[in-house]
Formats: structure tokens, sequence, C-alpha cells
């Protein structure tokens, strides 16, 4: 009985159902817990990148150097034009602004007081020289009659005085003449130079004086002009350290050409020599002023105008050179990235010198033969290893046109 009893308990449709929900709870159960099982996992780590670089390798070889300046124009002769007399100013005969001759009349004073003191003078000068002629006849006459004793000594001595002093009475009357003609003659204003005229500074009808207001305009000369840039005494004493060391070369007789480099980004189509450099230094500024003289047959250049000298000639040996993009700066230096044989990026501290371009002269901390890395520098970790790929198609082709420009500058 107890064996059949296990057999229907066994197909009983009630205990079936039960055992059925128990299943489905405990793989419910599963199926949520999974998931926070998964998240107790540690995350699998990423696989380690190497940076991509690319790398210059350093090298020495005499490299031409442009130093730059800021600096202004100025006209190699700025006259000005003055009233030598005082009198009333007719009218002006130039267009301001524009181009003058030389003799060409720019001003024109009223010349009727002018002729008539000339006038004067002349009919003072006739007086005197009547004043001769009787003196030499009377002359003619006492010296026969002294020698015949027939006139005593002081009348011929008289006589010798009245015609001597006659003469000086000439030449003070001609001088008058002169004088009056002068200031006759610059009543009428004219340009001493080919130039570009400035503004009026006196009106017609005015009346100007030599000493207080005479001034009346400029003339400036624009063929040649120069060009003054200043050289700090910083720089002056850098330049003659590093001459001295053989870190830099300058030209034979300093032999340097400039070139300009105009407000607007252009490049002035002339090149100018150094002409005079001030072998003071401004007491107020601690420059000495360098001069440039430049041809300027069309007029380009005006004075006053600012622009840049770019001074070619000087020399730098045995330099080293590295794009400045791979130069970084830290907190006390400039250091650079050096790829070692074991492919892994070591820093390293350099002294860094003048822009060159879109290059760095490095003073110290290179060595010829060195990998430094150019593209990738922010990348970098210290001692991480680094893969080096080429440069990219941009950067080789700027090498390659800079190379020509350089063996050509030397």
């Amino acid at each position: 009985m107890e064996a059949q009893r296990m057999d229907a308990s066994r197909f009983n449709p009630e205990d079936r159902a039960g055992g059925q929900r128990r299943a489905v709870v405990y793989a419910f159960v599963v199926a949520l817990l999974a998931p926070v099982a998964a998240c107790n996992k540690p995350p699998a780590a990423p696989p380690q990148s190497v940076t991509q670089v690319t790398v210059v390798t350093v090298s020495r070889r005499d490299t031409p150097v442009v130093f730059e300046f800021t600096a202004q124009t100025q006209s190699s002769r700025e006259v000005e034009i003055r009233a030598r007399v005082d009198g009333f100013l007719d009218r002006r005969l130039y267009v301001e602004g524009q181009m003058v001759k030389a003799g060409q009349t720019m001003f024109q004073m009223d010349p009727k007081p002018f002729e008539a003191a000339l006038r004067t003078a002349q009919g003072q000068l006739a007086q005197q020289q009547a004043r001769l002629e009787v003196a030499k006849a009377n002359l003619a006459r006492v010296e026969p009659l002294a020698k015949e004793n027939a006139l005593s000594k002081k009348d011929l001595d008289d006589a010798v005085g009245n015609e001597k002093q006659a003469q000086a009475a000439v030449i003070a009357a001609q001088g008058e003449v002169d004088t009056a003609r002068l200031n006759l003659g610059y009543t009428t204003i004219k340009s001493p130079l080919d130039g570009l005229s400035s503004f009026a500074r006196q009106q017609d009808g005015s009346y100007v004086t030599a000493t207080q207001n005479g001034l009346l305009t400029y003339v400036y000369q624009l063929d040649p002009m120069w060009v003054n840039f200043s050289i700090s005494e910083n720089e002056a004493l850098r330049y003659r350290d590093q001459i001295s060391a053989g870190e830099l070369r300058f030209p034979p007789n300093n032999g340097f050409t400039v070139a300009l480099q105009l407000a607007d980004g252009s490049t002035y189509s002339g090149h100018g020599n150094i002409d005079f450099a001030n072998p003071a230094f401004n007491t107020e500024t601690g420059t000495f002023l360098v001069r440039a003289v430049f041809e300027n047959p069309k007029g380009l250049l005006r004075p006053g105008q600012f622009v840049r000298a770019r001074v070619a000639g000087a020399m730098r040996p045995n330099a080293i050179l590295v794009p400045q993009r791979a130069v970084l700066q830290g907190a006390k230096s400039h250091f650079v990235w050096i790829v070692g044989n074991d492919s892994k990026a070591h820093q390293r501290v350099v002294e860094v010198g003048e822009w060159e371009g879109d290059r760095w002269f490095i003073l110290d901390g290179l060595k010829e033969g060195e990998r430094v890395v150019v593209d990738g520098a922010i990348r970098v970790a210290a001692d991480a290893p680094v893969k080096i790929v080429d440069r990219p198609a941009g950067e080789q082709s700027a090498q390659a046109a800079s190379a020509p420009a350089a063996n050509a500058a030397q």
C-alpha cells in the first residue's frame, strides 16, 4: 500500500506544478544576480599604446643668421624752408605735399621795401664813388707840388689820407649795395633740393621774421632714404661675447645687407647697406643708433614710416638648429625630448638662442647625431616608449625648400 501511495504522489499534478514554479523563480533570481556578479569583477586593462613621433637628427653646420629690428625711415636731407628777412608773405607758389624741384620758387615775399633799400644803397655808392674821384684828382694836383716843395708835407699827407678814406667809403657803400641786393633776393624763397614738400606753416599775408616765426615749411629728400634702428646695450654685449667665443661671426668690414618689411607685411624691393653706427650709447635709452641707406628712386619709402629691418650677413659656425615646435617650455627652462637607442623618450634641458625662421638655435644641451622629437612632443612621457614615423609630406617639402635658401645665403 505504501508503495502505491508513493507512486501515486509522484504523478500528482499539484506537486508537479509546484516544482515548475520553484524552477522559474530560481532562474529569475540567477538572471538578476548575474549583472551584479559581473560588476564586481575587475575591469580588463586596456592595451598600452605607443606614442608615434617624428624626429630630427641633430647636425652642426655653418648657418646664416638674420637679426630683426624695429626701424623708422628718415629723409637723408630734411631741410627747413625759412624766411631770411623780415617782411610780409605775399603768396605760396607750390602745392603742399607735392614733389618740388631744386630751384623751384615756393614762397614770394613783398619785394617793394627791399627794392627801395637797394636803390638807396646804390645812390650812396654813387656818392662815395664821386668823392673818391675828387680825392684822387686832388691828390694828383698835390703830389707834383709837394715834390717841388711848393706845398708842405702836411698838405700831401692830408691829400693821401682823403683819397684812402674815399676808397674805404666806396667799399662800404658797395657792401651796402650787396646786402640790399641779397635781401631783395631773399624775398623769393626757393627749394634747395628735389624732394617732398610739407604743409605751409605761414599763410599768405602773414608778417614773418627771420628769428621768431620764420619757419615756412619743410622739404624732404626721398632718394636716398635713411632707415634708423637701435641696438640695446645688452644685445651689443651679447654679440660681443658670442663673437669672442666663436659662436658668431660678422661679415668683413661689417658688410651687412639690410632688407625691409613694410607695415602691411610686404617686402621692399631694394636692399640697403649700413653706412653709419653711432659709437656712443644714448644715455637716456641705453641704445646706440645704427643707420642704413636705401635707394628710393620711386619714392615708395616716406619719412617717418615704421618698418622691420632684417640685417643679414652674420654667420653662426657649427650651429645646431631644431624646429621651434620641438622645444618645450618647462617651469625653469626649455627642454626637448631625445629618443635613445632603447626607443624611449628622455627629457633634455637646452639653452636656446635666437629664432631663425621656424627654427631655433640651440646653444647648449644637444650633441651631433642625437634624435630630437618634433611632432608629438607634447604627448611624450618621460622614459616611455615611442615609435618613430616618417615626417608629414608638407614638412619635408618645406625643409627641401629652405635648404637652397640657406645655401644661397651662405
